[in-house]
């Protein structure tokens, strides 16, 4: 088994890749802001939206869905960071938060799963 860091960077290139050819693009990956990280910051310019993008890489199901790993901690964490990254950019688009769910099985096999705004910001934290 590959160690979690090495794991979940394939999942997010696995995302990035998926993303892509869905005709999003890529603005930046693994952005920090106070300790807290994005894995993925797109555009989806059909919907002139950017996304902000979570990547659950997991190698089974078996107890939860990788989707299921962004609780409201997660959530919030995110929702923080986007707000620092476009206010950082100057953005004037409407956000997205989404999430890519991915089981890699031991011989190699992905199934990718992309929920669209997987959840929406809160007011108050």
């Amino acid at each position: 088994m590959l160690n979690k860091k090495i794991f979940g960077n394939i999942g997010e290139n696995s995302a990035c890749e998926f993303l892509k050819q869905k005709g999003y693009k890529i603005l930046d990956r693994n952005y920090v802001w106070n300790k807290n990280e994005i894995d993925i910051i797109a555009e989806d310019e059909k919907e002139r939206q950017i996304v902000f993008v979570e990547v659950k890489t997991r190698n089974t199901d078996y107890f939860i869905q990788p989707f299921e790993a962004v609780d409201f901690k997660k959530q919030k964490a995110i929702i923080k960071v986007a707000n620092a990254y476009i206010r950082s950019r100057n953005i004037d688009l409407e956000a997205r938060f989404d999430v890519v769910s991915i089981i890699i099985t031991e011989n190699g096999e992905q199934t990718i799963e992309h929920i669209t705004a997987a959840f929406e910001p809160y007011l108050a934290f």
